[in-house]
């Protein structure tokens, strides 16, 4: 559960933070570029979200 807000959260955070910089959030020259692929591959690492969200409905019964 913590793997999934976390993502979601970093996610939902690196994209206010691109919009912020705007070009300059596309360009790798730029460490904003850098974090935002970073955070890009965090929902697909040891499970996309999607997974998670079965696993989850499982443990609690749905």
């Amino acid at each position: 559960m913590c793997k999934l807000w976390a993502t979601d959260l970093a996610c939902e955070i690196m994209d206010q933070c691109v919009q912020l910089h705007g070009g300059y959030g596309y360009m790798l020259e730029y460490p904003i570029a850098k974090l935002y692929l970073d955070v890009r591959i965090d929902p697909i690492h040891g499970g996309t979200n999607e997974i998670m969200k079965e696993i989850i409905g499982r443990s609690m019964g749905f």
